[in-house]
This record gives structure tokens, sequence and C-alpha cells, in this order.
């Protein structure tokens, strides 16, 4: 899952521990999930893109399950 999570954080001038502050995890989370190292729960996924006025779905780039 691609994100475009760190576009917007920089757009807003915040640093990952200032958006993590916001949504209540930390710095590392963020850089993790910046870095697609981490995907999300589907409750910080939500938290983060109701920061940023938008759904999850403009923010995270989904792909194909593999799962299916």
């Amino acid at each position: 899952m691609k994100n475009k999570v760190k576009q917007f954080r920089e757009q807003f001038g915040l640093t990952q521990a200032q958006l993590g502050q916001r949504v209540n995890v930390s710095r590392q989370a963020i850089n993790a999930i910046e870095k697609n190292k981490f995907d999300p729960s589907i409750w910080l996924a939500y938290d983060l893109a109701k920061f940023f006025n938008m759904t999850i779905e403009e923010l995270f780039e989904f792909e194909e399950s593999e799962r299916k």
C-alpha cells in the first residue's frame, strides 16, 4: 500500500512527531508508515485521513489483495 502521508504532512508544515501527537502515535510509527514499512490499522488510517480532511482512499493507495 502506497500513501501520501509525507506529502500532506509536509504541506501542513508538521514534523513526524507533531503529526504523531495529533493522531496519538509515535514519531517512529509515522516514519514507518511514510516509508511503507508499516501498514496502519483501519482506525489509524481513518484518523490520519480525517486530520488531513480527506478520505482514506485519497491518502492511501490500495493494491490488489493476494489473499483472495
